[in-house]
This record gives structure tokens, sequence and C-alpha cells, in this order.
């Protein structure tokens, strides 16, 4: 018997279609295309018989039929043998190629941190922490700074609440600490000397976000508290601060200054990394770059915690973690740290 053109045509366009199968998904969109109730081809001709002559009816209705089933079970095989290799869900893949995950790493500024915090601890010092939101007495007072004192001028500082003086009652402000001085006043408040501390943490100030400014940043200050202690216990933990910091060939130099805590006071400047001391943009031809703040405690300060100046002397230091980040980096711009752009960011590892 002559094999009918139509379902020859099925026949041989569901072969190559079979022969293009290599996913399940595939042998889904292939089982579509011929067994559709809809419109698959295979059961449009199915439909077909009743248009057909009635003496073609059941020669065309048995051989219509036998194709549909024959295309089933082929499509069904094809399926089990799919699925007989088909990966089970949960499990590993041995012969997928690796993937190497991304890796996190700790801020630069966080980096720096650690850093200096290891320095000092390795000189015996403790690590102190306390309260952002602070009073004027352990922000200012305490330290030297009563409020008619031109020194509160220097600080930008940010109050929550406003103070209410003596006429009034008597309140004083809430204010977020301009310095982590104020840990300095409540450690020795809660303690007595001998003590080396240094106190890391947030500090905020009303400067705008600039290149060298930012409105929070980090500080770290130190307090060294003891009988007969000189600036040349000073001077040479700072040297030696720096050149854990910086590398054993830094230089480092004092040059007076003014702050209401500490009499002498001091700032220490370190030579410039860039040029080595000779003179560049960098440090503006002058070879030093300023670091940091520091001094001798001054007497107002151990009377005002109940520590006798006579028989204490002590020194304190300050410094700004984004500053010896940008020295240590050779970043010239502070708002780089804040922006989170991993592409600057993964370059910087200590």
């Amino acid at each position: 018997m002559t094999p009918d053109p139509e379902l020859e045509r099925i026949r041989q366009r569901f072969d190559e279609a079979h022969a293009s199968i290599a996913t399940l998904v595939d042998l889904e969109t292939v089982r579509n295309l011929f067994l559709n109730r809809t419109d698959g081809l295979a059961n449009a001709a199915v439909k077909g018989i009743a248009a057909r002559p009635v003496d073609e009816r059941r020669v065309f209705g048995a051989a219509a039929n036998a194709l549909k089933r024959d295309i089933e079970a082929t499509l069904a095989a094809r399926e089990t043998a799919l699925r007989a290799h088909a990966p089970v869900a949960g499990v590993v893949d041995v012969t997928l190629p690796g993937r190497v995950p991304p890796v996190g790493r700790r801020h630069p500024l966080t980096q720096v941190r650690d850093r200096v915090e290891a320095i000092f601890t390795a000189m015996g010092y403790g690590v102190i922490d306390g309260p952002e939101l602070e009073d004027e007495w352990h922000n200012f007072e305490a330290l030297n700074m009563p409020a008619e004192h031109p020194a509160r001028d220097m600080q930008d500082t940010l109050y929550l609440t406003s103070p209410v003086r003596a006429s009034e009652g008597s309140r004083p402000a809430t204010l977020l600490r301009t310095h982590t001085s104020g840990m300095q006043i409540r450690y020795m408040e809660a303690h007595d000397p001998p003590f080396r501390v240094i106190a890391p943490g947030r500090v905020y100030r009303r400067d705008n976000f600039d290149a060298t400014h930012t409105p929070m940043f980090t500080q770290v200050e130190g307090l060294v508290v003891g009988e007969a202690i000189t600036l040349g216990h000073l001077k040479g933990t700072l040297d030696a601060f720096a050149k854990g910091l910086f590398g054993r060939d830094i230089r480092t130099r004092f040059r007076p200054s003014f702050f209401p805590y500490t009499e002498p006071s001091a700032e220490l400047d370190v030579s410039c990394r860039a040029c080595g001391g000779t003179g560049c943009a960098l440090c503006k031809q002058t070879g030093w770059i300023e670091v940091l703040g520091c001094g001798m405690v001054h007497p107002a300060v151990f009377e005002a915690v109940g520590y006798d100046p006579n028989t204490y002397t002590g020194f304190a230091f300050g410094v700004g973690i984004e500053r010896l980040a940008l020295l240590f980096y050779g970043i010239d711009d502070i708002r780089m740290f804040y922006e989170n752009d991993l592409r600057f960011l993964e370059q910087l590892d200590l």
C-alpha cells in the first residue's frame, strides 16, 4: 500500500526533530509540536480522518493513529533515557569546572585602625571605649575648656540639646563628641594611675564633606599617666609609633603648638614618604607632613578628675585614622574612602 503523503511529511519532520533532542526542554518542545491537543501535527492528522473520502477513512485512520502511537512511544523512550543521565538535585557534579568565589576584605580605614591599635597594644596600652553621645563636662570642661573658653571656638560642635545655664537651673547640653578625649576623662574618673590607654572611635564635627574634611571620622587618642612621665617619653613613644606604621626609615620632628588640655603642646610631623623628605607637591616642598597633635597633660585636667598634679604627670596625643590612611596609601581625597567603589577599595591592602 502506498504511504499517505501527509503522514510521510509528518513522519519525516518528526525524525528530524527527534534527532535534535538533547535535553528535557528540547523533548518537551518536540512533544508540543506533534502531540499538543490543540494544534499538534500528529493530533491534527487524526482529527482530519473525518475530512477524508469515505472509502479512505479506514486505511488513513489506522495509519494516522499508528503514527501518533509511534511518536508517543519514541518520545517516552527518549525521556526515560534523558532522565537517567540528568543530574540529581542537590548532588555536586564533580566534572564541572571550579568557580572561585569573591573574597571580601576589611575596609582600608579599618585596616589602618587595626594597625594603629596593634602597634600601641604591643607597647602595653589598653584599648578603651565610650559613648559617642557626650555631655559638655566630659567633652569640654574637664579638658580645661569652660563655657567662656575661646578654645571651644576650635570645635564646630553638633549639639542635640541646648544648654541651660545657672540662671535658668543649669542643665548641660547633649552633643555628639568632637573628640575621644571624653573617654580619657571617664577612664581617669574610674581608675588610679599608672596606666597607658588609647581611645579609638568615631567623632563628629560640623565640617563640609570635601577632599580633606568629613563631618564624621575616626580618631585615636592616647593617654599615659604616672609618676615622672616626661616629654621625652612622649617623643620616644610617638617616634616608635611613626616607625611602626610607616617604616623604620621614617623621620619625625615636633613643632610647638597649642591645645587647652596639654601644656606644653606640640604637633608631630613625619618625613614625606613620596619624596623621602627632599620636597615635593604632596608636602608643599617642605619635606614634612603633619600627622597629629600631642603634649603633656595640663594640670587643670588632672584637678578636674581628682588627680594630684604635683604627684602625677602624663602625656596625651590624638590622630585621625583618615589622615593616616591618606598618608599611608598616598591618596589625596578623603571622599574616596566613603564612596564604596570596589575598584578603588580592592587596591588597598596592608
